[in-house]
C-alpha cells in the first residue's frame, strides 16, 4: 500500500476504535484473560462485523489480507488505547491448526464460530507433572469403536471455566516414543465426564483452573489430522503461541502509562519521579530492548507472511518480550511505591463500593506484576526456549 492508503487505513482504525471501545470496555480490558465473557464478546463482535477479526488468517478462511504494516498499525493502535484482548485460543492457536491439518468438516464446524466469537477455546496442554517437557503427558485417549475414550488431567487450563471447547493432546500410544504417541482432539466441555475446578493464581484472579477428564467419549472425528501425528501440530501451535506471547504492542502501552506515573509521583527527594536519572535511566534501558523486541517481532511477522510459520525465531522473540514486560510491570510497582500496597481484587474487578487508596494506575499495579512472572514460564519456560534455539539456530 502507498503511504496515503495507510495513512487512510490508520485514520479508519483510529475512528473504529473511537466509535467501539467504550469506556466500560476500556475498564473491563484491564483484567485481561479475567474480563467477563459478555465483554469479551461485545469487543469481539465489534472487530467482527469490521471484517477485521482475523488478520493472520489466508483470505479463503476469513482473514484480511493485510499486509505487514496494516496488522502493525491494527495492532498497536488497540493495544495502545488499552482495548480488550481478542481471546487467543480461538483465532491465534487452535484456528490455524484446524484450517491447515483439520478436515473440511471440522473447518465448516469449527472456523466460523471461532471468526464470530460465539465459540470460547482453551488448550489442554499441561499436566501436573509435564509442563515444558509436554511430551511426557499422561492423559490418555483409547480407542472405542467410533470414539476416543479420554482419561486424565491438565493444569493451568486459561478459562476452562468459560470455555465451550478444549484441544487437547492426548497419548494414543502407550508403546511409542513420548513425541510419536500422541494426538490432538477437540473435546466438547459439555461431554459427561468432564469436570472444571478452579486455581486461584497469585494475582488474586480467577483465571486459571484443572480438568478432569473421566471415561469421556471423544468422537473420533474430532481428531485433527493422523492418529499419533498430534506433536507434529503441538509444535505448529506452540509457534504461534510463543510469538504471541512477546506482545509488543502491550509493552508500548505499559512505557506510556510509566512515563505518565514518573510524571505524578514523587521520587523522594522532593521531585518528581520524572526527574530521577537513576529510574528514568531504567526505563531508558526497556525502552532500547523495546525497539530491539519491535524489530524482531517484525522478522517473524515477514517469517509467517511468506512461509505460514514463525520459525524458530519465534523462541527468540518470547524469551525477549517476557523478559520486557516483567521490567516494566516491576517499574511500575517501583514507580507507585506505597500506593502498590493495598491489594484488593474487589478494587481490581471493579466490584467493590469503596474508593481506591490511591490513583487508579497503582489499584493493580501489584497483581499485574505478580501474574506477569508466569509469562517467562507458560508457552514453554523461557528455559526451554533457551535450548531450542541453541539446538535449532546455532546447531549446538
Amino acid at each position: 500500500m502507498t503511504s496515503s492508503n495507510l495513512s487512510a487505513f490508520e485514520t479508519e482504525v483510529h475512528n473504529f476504535i473511537d466509535e467501539h471501545l467504550t469506556p466500560d470496555l476500556n475498564k473491563a480490558a484491564s483484567l485481561g484473560f479475567g474480563i467477563s465473557r459478555a465483554d469479551g464478546e461485545r469487543w469481539h463482535k465489534a472487530v467482527y462485523n469490521q471484517g477485521w477479526i482475523a488478520p493472520d488468517w489466508p483470505v479463503e478462511h476469513g482473514g484480511t489480507g493485510w499486509s505487514l504494516r496494516q496488522k502493525q498499525i491494527f495492532s498497536n493502535a488497540t493495544a495502545l488505547a488499552g482495548a480488550p484482548m481478542i481471546m487467543p485460543f480461538g483465532l491465534d492457536m487452535v484456528g490455524p491448526v484446524i484450517y491447515t491439518f483439520g478436515t473440511d468438516e471440522q473447518k465448516t464446524t469449527h472456523l466460523p464460530k471461532i471468526l464470530d466469537g460465539s465459540v470460547w477455546w482453551c488448550q489442554g496442554y499441561s499436566e501436573p507433572g509435564s509442563g515444558s517437557d509436554l511430551a511426557s503427558l499422561k492423559t490418555a485417549a483409547v480407542r472405542d469403536g467410533d470414539d476416543y475414550v479420554v482419561n486424565g488431567q491438565k493444569i493451568w487450563t486459561t478459562n476452562a471455566h468459560k470455555a465451550d471447547w478444549i484441544f487437547a493432546l492426548v497419548r494414543t500410544d502407550t508403546k511409542a516414543k513420548p513425541q510419536s504417541g500422541i494426538s490432538f482432539l477437540l473435546i466438547d466441555m459439555k461431554t459427561p465426564g468432564v469436570e472444571v475446578k478452579p486455581i486461584v493464581s497469585i494475582d488474586g484472579m480467577h483465571h486459571l483452573n484443572q480438568v478432569f477428564f473421566s471415561d469421556v467419549r471423544v468422537p473420533v472425528s474430532n481428531r485433527v489430522g493422523d492418529e499419533n501425528m498430534g506433536w507434529t501440530y503441538a509444535k505448529f501451535l506452540l509457534a504461534n503461541e510463543r510469538a504471541g506471547i512477546a506482545n509488543v504492542a502491550h509493552s508500548e502501552r505499559l512505557v506510556s502509562a510509566l512515563m505518565e506515573i514518573s510524571q505524578a509521583e514523587q521520587d523522594g527527594f522532593g521531585g518528581a519521579l520524572a526527574d530521577n536519572k537513576a529510574f528514568m535511566a531504567e526505563v531508558a534501558n526497556i525502552e532500547v530492548q523495546l525497539q530491539a523486541l519491535k524489530a524482531l517481532e517484525a522478522r517473524v511477522v515477514a517469517a509467517v507472511e511468506q512461509t505460514g510459520n514463525p520459525g524458530d525465531e519465534a523462541s527468540m522473540l518470547k524469551i525477549v518480550g517476557s523478559q520486557v514486560q516483567q521490567t516494566l510491570e516491576a517499574l511500575r510497582v517501583e514507580a507507585v511505591a506505597n500506593y502498590s500496597l493495598p491489594f484488593d481484587t474487589d478494587l481490581i474487578r471493579g466490584e467493590s463500593n469503596l474508593p481506591a487508596p490511591g490513583p487508579d494506575y497503582a489499584v493493580s499495579a501489584v497483581s499485574d506484576m505478580n501474574f506477569g512472572r508466569a509469562s517467562s514460564i507458560y508457552g514453554g519456560s523461557n528455559e526451554i526456549q533457551r535450548n531450542v534455539i541453541a539446538k535449532a539456530v546455532l546447531g549446538l
